[in-house]
């Protein structure tokens, strides 16, 4: 049964559909393997298990039926516990919100019922979201399967632990700073943060805001691919929705990458980076030259792409939290209190400003990529750290000013509004994951996954598997 945990989900919605494999069989291994890892790593916070085996069986009578199986039938899936699911419990990470059951399904959840996948529970994420540290005070802290004593990241954390451990094959995701990305590399799987309108954002009060996004997570970027191909495409309730059809995400993959041009750079220009992740990438760069690409350092300038993430990240946090700090501000994380008293102290000029440098930083980055098809950076800036740390506090004897400064290595590419994925690099002398962080050019999300899976082929570093959820582990 773990053997059928870790093929991919590809794979088994191939079997699926050619009747080598009953959706039943996929469902009862996986809660199987649910079951007997979950409980040491905690990313699984809400499982249904009837709700499962019933979905599996549906899945499979509709087969029977002759019914055409969409993309992803009979495949397992947890969602976030920030993305809304009607009837199953939705707490953000917060105990404000412990018994709450939304009413609606989020749009993403609804795109991959449609396709087929079957809703199992939720994913642990940190409260409200913020923060690479998975943790809160409703279900506790997810461990890294890689060392139990680290993070895992966030906040995606919950759904890049529950995929490393084969308890799910593909798993959705969020990223404003990097919560698709950063997880994905301290586990060891694949997050990819797509252009924004990609995936269509519904609901959502801030309709037109283009830093934060959803997007697919697996172990391969040909699964990462097959989730987005369902979960992509033009709704009317995103006015910022792109008008391709989630359907291209599923052609082939393999391109001829010789001749391309990859600017590489391992600090951003400036940014500190640990040497073992510095050692641990450098290692990988030669695998794009054996590609035939032409690899060259070199990084646009990333100037303001700080202050810029950091007025509309505060902006964010005023809108959303305001009100509940004013009832609840006793059961909300420093953190946030703070980010949202840092918006709260914006000013409209202010605002301004940082929009006239995100547009030139935008046009800065699009001038250099006339040049270069793509970048590679490091996505983070230090590998997992210790579970009881809440947030990096220095780099390299670099003090960082605040809980989200370490993340920089992500968020600036946030504000070019560039698509970005993260895709294992290898593992630190001490065993640890490190991703590489490929970026593409504007909305070319297709390209940046056909790099990522040219690198990925050649490399496998996707078949590595934690200790913890190995068939001889107890």
């Amino acid at each position: 049964m773990t053997e059928l945990c870790f093929l991919t989900a590809s794979e088994l919605a191939r079997r699926i559909r050619e009747k080598e494999l009953s959706c039943r069989e996929v469902m009862e291994a996986h809660l199987v393997q649910i079951d007997r890892v979950n409980p040491k790593v905690n990313a699984i916070v809400e499982l249904l298990p009837d709700r499962a085996m019933q979905g599996a069986a549906e899945a499979d009578e509709a087969i029977a039926k002759g019914v055409e199986p969409g993309p992803l039938h009979g495949l397992p899936v947890a969602h976030k516990d920030l993305v809304e699911t009607k009837g199953i419990c939705t707490t953000f990470g917060s105990p404000i919100y412990k018994d709450n059951i939304p009413r609606v399904d989020a749009l993403i959840v609804e795109r991959m019922r449609a396709a087929g996948a079957v809703t199992i529970g939720k994913t642990n994420t940190p409260e409200f979201g913020a923060g690479s540290q998975t943790f809160n005070e409703v279900f506790g802290a997810t461990r890294n399967p890689y060392d139990l004593t680290k993070t895992c990241g966030g906040s995606s954390g919950g759904a890049a632990v529950a995929l490393a451990c084969g308890m799910l094959p593909i798993a959705d995701g969020s990223d404003t700073g990097g919560s698709l990305r950063n997880p994905a590399a301290f586990c060891n799987v694949v997050g990819f943060r797509t252009s924004p309108g990609r995936v269509p954002v519904w609901p959502s009060e801030v309709g037109w805001f283009p830093i934060s996004v959803q997007g697919p997570m697996a172990r391969t970027v040909e699964d990462t691919a097959l989730l987005l191909s369902a979960m992509a495409g033009p709704d009317p309730r995103s006015p910022i929705a792109l008008s391709e059809p989630g359907e291209l995400f599923r052609s082939p993959l393999e391109r001829e990458f010789r001749g391309v041009r990859i600017s590489w750079s391992l600090d951003f220009g400036g940014l500190p980076v640990d040497p073992r992740v510095i050692k641990t990438m450098e290692a990988q760069r030669a695998v794009f030259e054996s590609l035939g690409c032409i690899v060259e350092e070199a990084q646009p300038d990333f100037s303001d792409a700080d202050e810029c993430f950091k007025v509309w990240r505060a902006w964010r946090f005023e809108l959303k939290f305001a009100e509940l700090l004013e009832s609840h501000a006793d059961q909300i994380k420093e953190t946030i209190r703070w980010n949202a008293a840092e918006g709260g102290k914006l000013t409209g000029p202010q605002v301004a400003r940082a929009e006239r440098k995100r547009t030139a930083l935008y046009h800065r980055v699009r001038k250099f990529m006339e040049t270069y098809e793509f970048m590679v950076f490091p996505v983070t800036q230090v590998p997992p750290f210790d579970i009881e740390q809440p947030y990096v506090e220095e780099i390299n004897g670099e003090k960082m000013e605040s809980y989200i400064d370490w993340m920089r290595s992500c968020y600036y590419i946030t504000v070019t509004g560039l698509p970005a994925i993260s895709v294992p690099c290898g593992f630190t002398d001490d065993g640890l994951p490190v991703g590489l962080q490929i970026v593409g050019r504007h909305q070319q999300d297709f390209s940046v996954l056909q790099l990522a899976h040219a690198f990925e082929q050649a490399t496998r570093f996707w078949k590595s598997r934690p200790d913890v959820a190995s068939a001889e582990t107890n």
